[in-house]
């Protein structure tokens, strides 16, 4: 099989050839313990060599879960794609031990702890290489740790899969209104399905979710292949509640549901669903400024344009006013920085526009 039909990128291409004696491209570093083809519950590991000071011959070891009964469409479930984000990964740690063949129809593969070693060090990023896994795609099989587990994804896992769901909330940084988001794609026949699967998901809130940097997102490898994707934001602080586990834990079973593996009505909303859109970049308002963050709004108030968001206040020195930031659009305060100390750049508050009450 040529390099090219094996869909491998130019600079492994590049490195391969400068190989001397090499005969073969391994697909990737990593092996795993479980058979995708395979009848019934396996749980198992992707194993990543990882030779460091403390094990010359070490590997990373990623828990991966798959359910499989016969013929039907596959869902690949991950959370931990940042470390510092819980609601995921104790929602999928939890449906890997209850569920079981008999229940579903096709096959679901579970990775709770994506980016394991981030999640290991209670860490929005990798603490090896400092690889943000969400702005790693689409990996490279001979670059750092974290490039190689997103290669297996973009050329193993997401190939196998028809839906996605990838739980995330806003982990040490950020507090967020919980949803479910999709996002806006070129085929509109997608875009729908994966709207859909947003609002399925069972949050409150279903959001068009508008990405700063989309080209190197997990999000944006999925929907490149044609899948149906969906995402979530399910609060933050670096914690879970038990509502944001509720959420979790409901969206789960109602993303299954969705994806036709499993049989059962959708659970509904605890409330009714609003249809939200960040349609693009003046949703958010970031700072020019280092200091101390005041809010002056709360997670789901209304917004109208030139309303008073935050204040930012310098403490070099005293006798210095505050710098005040003033939204951009009507809306709905969905996100707000979690940290008071903030720095130029840093996001303070996202507004999104209402489109469905």
């Amino acid at each position: 099989m040529s390099i090219a039909a094996m869909n491998i990128s130019p600079e492994a291409e590049l490195q391969t050839t400068r190989t001397p004696g090499a005969k073969t491209l391994a697909a990737s570093t990593i092996s795993v313990t479980v058979d995708f083809d395979q009848d019934g519950v396996q749980h198992g590991f992707l194993k990543l060599p990882y030779s460091h000071d403390l094990s010359a011959w070490g590997c990373i070891m990623i828990p991966i879960t798959v359910v499989k009964n016969g013929n039907g469409p596959t869902a690949l479930m991950t959370g931990g794609n940042h470390g510092d984000e819980y609601e995921g990964i104790t929602a999928l740690l939890k449906l890997a031990s209850e569920l079981r063949a008999g229940d579903v129809q096709g096959r679901v593969i579970i990775v709770p702890a994506m980016n394991y070693p981030a999640v290991q060090n209670a860490s929005r990023t990798s603490p090896i290489d400092k690889g943000n896994m969400n702005r790693s795609f689409p990996g490279n099989p001979y670059g750092s740790m974290t490039e190689r587990i997103a290669d297996y994804f973009q050329r193993t896992l997401i190939p196998l899969c028809d839906y996605a769901l990838d739980i995330h909330s806003g982990g040490k940084t950020l507090d967020i209104l919980p949803f479910a988001a999709a996002h806006r794609l070129q085929d509109p026949e997608q875009e729908a399905k994966c709207i859909a699967g947003a609002q399925a998901f069972g949050t409150a809130a279903s959001m068009i979710l508008f990405e700063l940097d989309a080209a190197s997102l997990y999000d944006t490898a999925v929907e490149a292949q044609g899948k149906v994707f969906v995402t979530t934001e399910l609060g933050g602080g670096g914690t879970s509640t038990p509502k944001t586990m509720a959420l979790a834990d409901r969206g789960v079973r109602n993303f299954l549901r969705f994806a036709g593996i499993t049989q059962g009505q959708l659970e509904p909303a605890d409330e009714p669903q609003v249809l939200l859109d960040m349609p693009d970049a003046s949703c958010y308002v970031q700072s020019l400024h280092r200091g101390i963050l005041e809010l002056n709004l709360s997670i789901g108030d209304r917004v109208r344009r030139g309303d008073l968001v935050a204040r930012v206040h310098a403490f070099e020195r005293t006798g210095t006013p505050a710098v005040e930031y003033h939204a951009e659009r009507d809306g709905l305060l969905v996100a707000r920085r979690f940290p008071a100390l903030v720095d130029i750049g840093d996001t303070l508050a996202v507004i999104a526009d209402i489109v469905e009450n």
